[in-house]
């Protein structure tokens, strides 16, 4: 059983958090409930067949009804089951850490491993083991290293997220839409669609954070925690995870700094950090610093500010370097930039001679100051260049090294690459871009079946056939920002 009984002791353990020499922590957002049956019990499914626990709903209600008061008794959440259910969620063909073992070895034995992983962590005799780092090639020609964790790490880390998520999603603020259950990188771009749209954006800061992830204080990171989370045997866990180290090349080293990229619990972990390092910071500057209109969305570490006077725009650059400083984080200062955006900066700028606004870029998109077809504003986007270009260099490969394989096999590989590529890039004013894709696949695919052989040479006509038979043809998938933004958020929040 998941639950507990109407007999059982109280699940949640609580007592006031201590005062910590933060002036952000003072401030939580308040959130508006939800109309219809929210209040009532949660009965979602897991992929153990199981219902959530009603003890986590009880976490969650806990955490919204008294947000300045931590969480002493977490660790009995973290059952057989739950750890099940992390188990099942993670991917099956994932490369395995230093302790080589796949999913597949696991579930072999799965009740048995789970049983007694269980009892490891409830004995605190668990150990985290080191994360195995492997280095993935950027769009700018540098390497991003990548943590491979052991996979009883993951299954406990995932565990132990899913607990935690209870407590944080009633804490983060309605602009943060990183790695967090029901928001996506759609709905980050639709508030900051609507938001520039709404919210008489002149000005939009771009700011991008140096080497974020490897750059976290891990020792602000637990006090951060230590704001909520009052339950020694979870930091412990978490403290474990951050000092596992990483095995590279046969070596072993521990940074006190960062968390492991690639980790399940490194997401989690990033979003508390910049919760308290600039969201709630970030919103009391809105409400008492900010002389017009501002608007924030971050997506993990990517972060667009839009306001409505520049004078605004430069003090908050300002003070948002100095409060980064203070926290161990700095500015990339090529890639942090001001730039004139939005309704009235086309006009403004040929008044003064300056040619057409500047384009910023967020989640794989290029954002474009540009008109309607009859005249007025119209705030288009548009694939980044490299991401696309990149993405068919990918097809490109992949297509060589499968070059004789029957026509229909790759056709139907293609089709799902292609069908994939606009379930995210087909968003209104991208058609453009969507058809270039099609036909830069089409033009890639028809190179590889001339080359098969000296008599296989394909002439476009025939290729076109070939390609209406296999590659659907482009078209947007996705409605508006504002259709699906309205629907999320029945009426216009401020802090959403």
């Amino acid at each position: 059983m998941h639950g507990l009984e109407k007999s059982d002791p109280v699940v949640v353990a609580m007592r006031p958090a201590n005062n910590a020499d933060l002036s952000a922590a003072e401030w939580a957002e308040r959130r508006t409930g939800t109309k219809g049956n929210a209040d009532q019990p949660r009965t979602r499914r897991t992929q153990s067949r199981c219902s959530v626990s009603p003890g986590l709903e009880r976490v969650r209600q806990a955490a919204k009804q008294r947000k300045k008061e931590k969480f002493t008794a977490l660790l009995h959440h973290i059952s057989v089951d739950l750890l099940k259910d992390a188990f099942l969620a993670l991917k099956r063909r994932a490369a395995p850490g230093v302790d080589g073992v796949t999913w597949q070895d696991y579930e072999a034995n799965l009740e048995d491993n789970l049983q007694a992983l269980h009892q490891r962590v409830h004995r605190g005799s668990y150990r985290a083991m080191p994360v195995r780092r492997r280095f993935i090639p950027k769009a700018d020609g540098t390497q991003r290293p990548l943590g491979i964790t052991a996979l009883e790490d993951k299954i406990v880390q995932r565990a132990v997220v899913t607990v935690l998520n209870e407590i944080y999603e009633e804490d983060f603020l309605g602009f943060s839409y990183g790695f967090r259950p029901g928001r996506g990188q759609h709905d980050a771009l639709d508030a900051l669609c609507v938001g520039i749209g709404a919210a008489r954006v002149n000005w939009i800061l771009d700011a991008d954070i140096r080497s974020f992830f490897d750059r976290i204080d891990q020792s602000w990171l637990v006090r951060f925690l230590e704001h909520r989370i009052g339950d020694e045997r979870i930091l412990r866990l978490i403290r474990k995870w951050l000092k596992a180290g990483v095995l590279e090349d046969g070596g072993w080293s521990v940074a006190e700094t960062g968390t492991p990229q690639g980790a399940v619990v490194s997401p989690l972990l990033a979003n508390v950090y910049l919760h308290y390092v600039f969201d709630l910071w970030a919103e009391q500057w809105r409400r008492r610093e900010a002389k017009g209109k501002t608007i924030f969305v971050r997506y993990a570490d990517d972060l667009i500010a839009g306001f409505e006077h520049e004078t605004d725009a430069r003090r908050f650059w300002d003070a948002m370097r100095e409060r980064f400083e203070r926290f161990g984080l700095e500015l990339h200062g090529e890639k942090t930039r001001l730039l004139e955006f939005g309704r009235y900066a086309a006009e403004r700028r040929q008044r003064r001679g300056q040619g057409r606004p500047e384009t910023f870029r967020f989640l794989g998109f290029t954002f474009i100051c540009g008109h309607k077809r009859g005249g007025g504003f119209q705030l288009q986007r548009r694939t980044r260049d490299d991401r696309m270009r990149n993405r068919l260099q990918e097809i490109k490969a992949t297509l060589r090294r499968h070059m004789h394989l029957p026509l229909s096999e790759q056709g139907r590989w293609l089709r799902q690459v292609v069908q994939g590529y606009y379930a995210y890039h087909a968003v209104p004013t991208n058609a453009r871009s969507l058809a270039q894709f099609r036909f830069r696949v089409a033009a890639a695919w028809r190179r590889v079946l001339s080359r098969r052989s000296q008599k296989s040479h394909v002439n476009w006509e025939r290729m076109t056939r070939i390609a209406d038979e296999w590659l659907p043809q482009p078209r947007i998938l996705h409605p508006w920002p504002e259709q699906r933004f309205a629907v999320k958020h029945p009426r216009w929040e401020p802090n959403a």
